[in-house]
């Protein structure tokens, strides 16, 4: 395969993505897989490892950094925004669209954690996208705020209350850390986040794993979840039963609405799924998941 660096234009700005196109000679367009993280993640946190396993099987992977995240445009930096987040996939998909040597009715959307509530959204609101994987996807604002301690999470709102009175007054960004330890002010904090997270980071990376505090606020408001029934395509929930950050229960219960889902079921923790045996299982499913919903011929 080969990786080549492009982008696109989103709203106000531009995404920077990865292109993975397969090697090998043939004459029929193939699927492509359009891929972005979840909370303030990038693409080096570890989508390399699947779109590699996707590409060798066969199809092209577009995989893309949000704006105002990672190498995309966009100020403040560190901005997470539900709604300009969903705008960058309707032009990821739209781009992928207009690829060489790629099928426009072949799409597929990969999102995970937060961008798994995003690939619910994205296919319930276009018809032509071919399949559609949720790897342990953020559907239920509510429930997710519940798992956090109360104290914390009024920590969180403080802090995102004073992000966004001061972004009134056109005073720079108060930014939270994306994790921490228990008992910290962070956006995820249950005993298996920080060690999680850390082990999707690139060894010797410094990369940024804070949000804009704001965010905080638009959390217990999201629900993608709601958004199941409407998805027309295929679509596999990769679910962690043991998810201490988007609760497997609620989110068993959305996916049971979905007219063509396919759920497949983890003894594992949230960030479990990214890496080792998980991981080997995990993106196994996936691969035959796509191989009976959008074969490469």
């Amino acid at each position: 395969m080969t990786r080549t660096d492009v982008a696109f234009a989103a709203g106000d700005g531009a995404c920077a993505a990865w292109l993975y196109t397969p090697t090998g000679n043939t004459t029929t367009p193939r699927p492509v897989i359009v891929m972005a993280h979840g909370l303030g993640g990038v693409r080096e946190m570890r989508l390399d490892a699947f779109a590699e396993r996707f590409a060798a099987a066969g199809y092209a992977c577009l995989v893309f950094d949000y704006r105002h995240f990672g190498a995309s445009s966009g100020v403040p930096r560190q901005l997470l925004d539900i709604g300009r987040q969903l705008e960058d996939w309707r032009a990821a998909v739209a781009y992928a669209r207009t690829l060489d040597g790629v099928n426009a009715e072949k799409v597929v959307v990969w999102g995970t954690s937060f961008g798994g509530g995003h690939v619910i959204v994205t296919a319930a609101g276009d018809r032509r996208i071919a399949a559609a994987i949720a790897q342990c996807p953020f559907t239920d604002g509510l429930a997710s705020s519940l798992a956090i301690p109360p104290l914390t999470s009024a920590k969180v709102t403080a802090r995102a209350v004073r992000d966004l009175v001061g972004s009134r007054f056109g005073r720079e960004p108060v930014t939270i850390p994306t994790f921490g330890p228990p008992g910290s002010t962070a956006l995820m904090t249950s005993p298996d986040s920080e060690p999680g997270v850390r082990k999707l980071l690139p060894d010797g990376a410094d990369l940024p794993t804070d949000v804009v505090a704001r965010f905080a606020l638009q959390i217990v408001k999201h629900f993608p979840g709601r958004k199941t029934r409407d998805v027309r395509c295929p679509i596999l929930f990769a679910i962690s039963e043991n998810d201490t950050v988007a609760p497997a229960r609620r989110t068993k219960k959305w996916a049971a609405r979905a007219p063509y889902g396919e759920v497949t079921l983890y003894d594992a923790g949230h960030f479990d799924i990214y890496v080792g045996d998980w991981f080997e299982r995990n993106v196994a499913d996936q691969l035959a998941f796509l191989a009976r919903n959008v074969p490469v011929r």
